[in-house]
């Protein structure tokens, strides 16, 4: 037969109590950490105002793990800039699908308002001008980059309407900055909505200051 046996709550355990232990991280888990930490800093901060102090102590790691990893906070801000300016021209680009000239209008202008509304931090570091001479590209570079996708489009139109299609690359830079600088005006007022804000755009592109309607409309299946 069993007897339980009392114990003095009093009395100190030998046991002493076991330390949390911390899953390590993988090198590319830890990398995507400091790149998420980093976008996000460089976002409300800016490069200037965000130290490689501040991006290893949020990660909870040394400086020398942010230096191993990108050299640097040159090297973490260029890796940055190339994924969100790599993220923006896969999504205005492979929006591109309609048939119709005016809905790949609306496609387009829908496809920068997307990115702004769900990539935020992205589009605020990319509209700063960079302050790395060797980085891998900039703002305008890559709306440059988009207008080369649209100058295809335009320039089949203008053949077909009897226009002049060397004129294609212009329309195409005016189009696209056109929408480009709305975006950053629209990132921070967000009024209108969304596809509001699309409506208008393509509106004024597609009519003309002469031709515009009182009240345009989408004619995509795109309403939101």
């Amino acid at each position: 037969m069993m007897v339980a046996v009392a114990t003095d709550s009093s009395t100190p355990s030998n046991d002493k109590p076991r330390r949390a232990r911390r899953t390590r991280m993988t090198g590319a888990e830890r990398r995507q950490q400091l790149l998420e930490i980093g976008r996000t800093l460089f976002a409300a901060k800016g490069f200037e105002g965000t130290s490689v102090e501040e991006i290893a102590a949020k990660a909870g790691v040394s400086k020398p793990v942010v230096y191993e990893h990108f050299g640097g906070k040159e090297g973490l801000y260029a890796v940055v800039v190339d994924r969100e300016m790599g993220r923006l021209l896969d999504m205005v680009t492979g929006s591109l699908t309609a048939g119709h000239p005016r809905e790949l209008c609306e496609q387009a202008a829908f496809a920068l308002l997307d990115y702004i509304e769900e990539y935020t931090d992205g589009f605020r570091i990319l509209v700063r001008d960079s302050p790395i001479p060797q980085s891998t590209g900039s703002f305008a570079s890559l709306i440059s980059d988009i207008a080369t996708q649209v100058e295809d489009i335009l320039g089949r139109e203008f053949k077909s309407r009897g226009f002049d299609p060397k004129l294609a690359p212009l329309y195409a830079q005016a189009l696209v900055g056109m929408v480009a600088l709305t975006g950053q005006w629209w990132l921070d007022v967000r009024k209108p909505k969304k596809a509001e804000v699309a409506a208008h755009l393509v509106n004024l592109a597609w009519h003309g200051l002469d031709g515009l309607e009182p009240k345009p409309r989408l004619i995509g299946h795109r309403k939101n």
